[in-house]
Parts: structure tokens; C-alpha cells; sequence
């Protein structure tokens, strides 16, 4: 596929990176050279098909140049997430064998070092590692000049090697970073991420010169497929962002069309939009939430694709002259849609934006599915659901409400687990662990988790992620964690968005010398428990928040409190505010 695309636009732009402030690029013809230079000098390496070459490094494009430089010889790619402990890197290169290693940064190659004096890693090829003088370490440039003299000794290897790779051969091992356990070798072939971009391909038509701004890690299958072979396929260029930090001035910089994210990225866009409302002016103000409200009413009218009445018309032209395109060209000003997926996108969050013109299309999969199994079009979508499931994919609903899957897209199984591996296939079926329903128009819609589903002391079985995404649907929340499983209510840990409760105890006239010591006053209380209360008050009474805690900062990855997709890790929570849960549940008994 990849070969294809580069023979049908070579001197097309492929690849853009950040340069001392501005993007440059990358040909198609000169991507192929350094994958065809990657492939050769991993066969001078001794690496041949089946064998496992990991990649340690941050969005890149010598992340590409690597990958598929593994893939060009019928080896698999191991990659490993560049936020990784070192503890977790050693687990992932031991487990999977790796003795070859493309690794981005010094500081990358400070957690894998001991295992390169250990002799466990022959050779470590790194991208900016000039500095360290190894006889196991060459730099990109030496590996290229490898490959480059390989080449002159034998001009067809590179052809050679490239026909002996079928669908069937191991594409990748990709670790599940995981809630609970230490992280599975989820092994994906060539046919798994081929059949998922066919899939795709037919319901998201890509027009001419799209392009793309990579920012979530392609050591994640969502970004890996989405926004890398999928983009490949499209003919679509790729723009990678400098760091997570300079993503709202590199949309600016890219322009880009599509772009794949997770829903964390929307929420504080979200949070960022009200703030800002908030400190202008009435009249601004004004515009804003009626504009909104004219968006939500065109909007689903548009959805449906019904003509606009005359007037409702002529103030959505309006609403997008004062409001909405000053919003997209924050976001580049070419935006078509969004692609959100590695966890539950709120509801509410999709309408919000819907209104204000940027299309947020929500999917779903997982690792094991490579990862699309569903997603909504851009001709046929509703918020709230993850879409219809994609062509030649089968999607049914066990009794007990978990969501099964079958297809081209099911993994190999799990590397050295064939026990997992029989827990979640069964007769072609793959089980999520998922708990949904699918509606009348076919679309999916996730309700649970079933492993996070408590169960209260009453026999009551409740999905908590539901309750949280209805939460964070308020500006107020920034992040919720439910707890209740075997006890007599439902119970909260609230991180509440700090600008906006600052604001709002400015306009309550709250003092506070600390904003530890804010969260403690009794009228903030007050007004959290009334958010959280408007935020429930469809749930039955069993799912209602008897009492919570405010923390004081955000939960995170660097802490283990959040899996690299930032889901939150539930046990580790648990364990870590054990006291302050126990709290909840002793000091105000029910």
C-alpha cells in the first residue's frame, strides 16, 4: 500500500515536521528512500521476517521511516509509548524480544540503557543521539548510509523482501497499556490494518491534497491507523506537531483538514471557549450564546439534511460571520471534521460543538480490533452513538449487554498468552468488555465498562462512565472518578476546572488565601453539589452523588493515575484516596 501511494505522488508532500519555527517536508519519493534505507540495514543487522525491532520515540517523521522499514522486511514493530517508565520499557523489550531499538532522545535512551550494557540490546538505532559514542548505538544517518550501501551491492533486495510479506504476517505487537495487569502483546498482521482502511476508505471519502496534524502518540493503534495508514491510503499529507504543548499554534501553522484525537483534547477546548466567553464583555457574550443557540437549531436541521428555513438561514450565516469562523480558523480555518475516539465522547460535547459549525464524527475500537469497529460518517452521524459498524465488520450484543465483534479485523491473539487469548475469542467472536446497545438506525452506542460496572451493597448494577460523561458535560468539571462498588451509595472524586470556579467565587464575593483553601469553603460546596445534582437528575435515585471530594490538581499519567489514552486508571485511584473514600463513607453515614 504504502509503495503504491509513494509510485502514485512522489514528489507530492508527504511528511511535514517542525523546524526552527516552521514546517517543512518530506516528498512521497523521499519517504520511500528512507524506508527502503531503514529496511536495508536492518537486513545488514541480521533482523529477518518474524522478528521484533522496537521503536521508543515521540511523533516523528523517522518514527515513519522505521515502522515501515520494519514492516518492508516481514519483521513486526514493537512500539512503545514515549510517557513509558523505565520499568514498563524493560517489561515491553523483554517480553517481545526486541533486540534492535530506534529510539528518539537521550533522555529515551537513559531508560533503556542498562539494558544495552546487559547485552539484551544489540544495537539501539537512535534519531538525535549523536552525543553517545557506542559501539552499539549509530545514528539515523549511519543507518541510512547502511541501507544506502546495501543498496549498491544489491539493487533488487530491497523488491525481494518486500514480495515475501502477506496480510497474514505480524504487523505489530502493541502493548495494552491497561487498567488493571501488567500491559498484553496484542499482535496485529498486515490483513488487520489493511482491512480496516479498506473499511474505512468507503465511508470517509477523502477529497484531493487532505491533510492531517498528527499529535496523538503512534504508539497508540488509533493514532498508528487513523491518523498514519489510513492517511497513507488517502494519499493524505502528515503534519506532526512539535509536542502536545504547541498543538493549538501548529493547527494554526498546518491548516490541517481531518485530524484524530481523544476526547480530552475536545473537553478543554471546551473549557477554554466558555472561559474565554465568560471574561468578554455582555454584549459578546450575548452574541455568543445566541449564536450557539442558532447553531443548535440549524444544526438539526442540517443533521437530517433538511433545507434551512429563509431566516433561520440567513442568522446562521450570521452566527458563523460573528462566532463560528473565528473558532475554526483557531483551529486552522480548514477544518472539514474530527475524528474522536479511545474513550466515551460526551454527548453533549458533539451537539456543542455540531453548533458551532466543527463536526465531530465519534468511533470506537479497541487494540484488539485494530482498532476501528465502528464510526459515525460525515453524512450520517448521531451524537451520543459511536456510528455504525464498518463494512464486512459483524457487531452483535451478548445477553448480559456486552458488545461482541467479528471480522478481518480481529487480532492474531495475545503474544506468549494463549489462555488471554481464549478469554476474549471465542468462535470468531471477539468479546470488548464493553457494554452496549445498538438503535433502531443500526448505530452503536457504549454504555459501560463491564469490569468498571459497580454493583452497591442494594444489588443495583451501575455504569459509571455514563453518570461521569453526563458530568463532565458542565464547564464546571474537569475530571470525576464514581466509586460505589459494594457500598450503600455512590460517591465522588471531583477535580473541578479551576478558572472557572475562580470565577464563579469572584462573582460569589468567596475569600480564600489558597486554592486548596477555596476548595474547603462551604458555599463552593454548595454550589458543586447543585452542578452535580442538575448534572444527574435524569439518573434513577440510586445513581445519584451522595457526597464527594474536591482534589486539588488533575489526575495524570506521570503519576500512574491514567493509562497513556488517559483513561482513568480505577484501581489505582481507589488506592490512592483510599483514606479520603473512606472518609466520604464514615464520616456521613447514610
Amino acid at each position: 500500500m504504502f509503495i503504491w501511494r509513494a509510485n502514485c505522488s512522489p514528489n507530492k508532500p508527504a511528511l511535514w515536521f517542525k523546524k526552527e519555527g516552521r514546517f517543512q517536508f518530506f516528498t512521497w519519493k523521499e519517504f520511500q528512500d528512507r524506508v527502503q534505507g531503514v529496511t536495508l540495514a536492518l537486513y545488514q543487522l541480521g533482523v529477518r521476517r518474524g522478528d521484533r525491532v522496537g521503536i521508543l520515540s515521540e511523533n516523528r517523521p523517522e518514527w515513519a521511516f522505521a515502522d515501515l522499514g520494519i514492516l518492508s522486511l516481514g519483521a513486526a514493530s514493537v512500539p512503545i509509548y514515549p510517557t513509558s517508565s523505565r520499568k514498563d520499557c524493560h517489561y515491553v523489550l523483554e517480553h517481545a524480544e526486541v533486540s534492535v531499538l530506534f529510539v528518539s532522545t537521550v533522555d529515551q535512551f537513559e531508560k533503556i540503557k542498562p539494558l544495552v550494557q546487559e547485552g539484551k540490546l544489540k544495537t539501539v538505532i537512535g534519531f538525535d543521539l549523536r552525543e553517545i559514542q557506542s559501539p552499539h548505538v549509530w545514528t539515523f544517518t549511519d543507518c541510512l548510509e547502511k541501507g544506502r550501501l546495501g543498496n549498491l551491492n544489491n539493487s533488487d533486495l530491497y523488491d525481494q523482501l518486500v514480495q515475501k510479506v502477506t496480510r497474514d504476517d505480524l504487523a505489530t505487537l502493541i502493548y495494552t497499556s491497561g487498567t488493571t495487569g501488567p500491559p498484553k502483546g496484542v499482535m496485529l498482521t498486515h490483513g488487520n490494518f489493511l482491512s480496516n482502511c479498506e473499511a474505512s476508505s468507503g465511508v470517509l471519502l477523502f477529497p484531493e491534497n487532505e491533510r492531517t496534524l498528527s499529535f496523538l502518540p503512534l504508539s497508540h493503534v488509533f493514532e498508528r491507523m487513523a491518523g498514519y495508514y489510513f492517511m497513507i491510503q488517502q494519499g493524505a499529507s502528515i503534519a506532526y506537531a512539535e509536542n502536545m504543548q504547541t498543538v493549538a499554534q501548529d493547527l494554526l501553522l498546518v491548516r490541517p483538514t481531518v485530524a484524530a484525537s481523544v476526547p480530552r483534547f475536545f473537553e478543554k477546548m471546551h473549557a477554554h471557549i466558555v472561559d474565554t466567553v465568560q471574561k468578554s464583555s455582555p454584549l459578546k457574550q450575548a452574541i455568543f450564546h445566541w449564536s450557539i443557540e442558532v447553531g443548535r437549531k440549524a444544526g438539526e436541521k442540517r443533521a437530517t439534511k433538511k433545507p434551512l428555513p429563509p431566516l433561520l438561514k440567513l442568522q446562521f450565516l450570521l452566527a458563523k460571520a460573528l462566532v463560528f469562523n473565528k473558532l475554526k480558523r483557531s483551529l486552522g480555518g480548514r477544518i472539514r471534521f474530527f475524528i474522536s475516539g479511545g474513550a466515551p465522547l460526551a454527548k453533549e460535547l458533539g451537539e456543542f460543538f455540531y453548533a458551532a459549525d466543527v463536526l465531530i464524527l465519534e468511533g470506537y475500537g479497541l487494540t484488539e480490533t485494530s482498532p476501528v469497529i465502528s464510526v459515525n460518517r460525515p453524512d450520517h452521524f448521531k451524537f451520543g452513538t459511536v456510528g455504525p459498524p464498518l463494512p464486512g465488520v459483524e457487531v452483535r450484543i451478548a445477553e448480559d449487554g456486552e458488545v461482541l465483534t467479528k471480522g478481518p479485523l480481529i487480532m492474531k491473539g495475545y503474544f506468549k498468552n494463549e489462555e488471554a487469548t481464549r478469554e476474549v475469542i471465542r468462535d470468531g467472536w471477539f468479546y470488548t468488555g464493553d457494554l452496549g446497545e445498538i438503535d433502531s438506525d443500526g448505530f452503536l452506542k457504549i454504555t459501560g465498562r463491564k469490569k468498571d460496572i459497580i454493583v452497591t451493597a442494594g444489588g443495583k448494577n451501575i455504569s459509571p462512565q455514563n453518570i461521569e460523561n453526563e458530568i463532565l458535560g458542565d464547564s464546571l468539571f474537569s475530571q470525576v472518578v464514581i466509586i460505589g462498588d459494594r457500598k450503600p451509595y455512590l460517591v465522588a472524586l471531583v477535580v473541578p476546572n479551576r478558572h472557572e470556579l475562580e470565577r464563579l467565587s469572584k462573582e460569589e464575593g468567596i475569600q480564600s488565601s489558597s486554592w486548596e483553601d477555596l476548595l474547603r469553603k462551604n458555599r463552593i460546596h454548595e454550589i458543586v453539589a447543585q452542578r452535580l445534582r442538575e448534572r444527574t437528575k435524569e439518573f434513577a435515585h440510586y445513581e445519584q452523588i451522595q457526597y464527594f471530594h474536591l482534589l486539588p490538581k488533575e489526575l495524570t499519567q506521570d503519576a500512574g493515575e491514567l493509562t497513556p489514552t488517559l483513561k482513568v486508571k480505577r484501581r489505582v485511584v481507589m488506592e490512592r484516596y483510599a483514606s479520603i473514600i473512606e472518609a466520604l463513607y464514615q464520616s456521613q453515614p447514610k
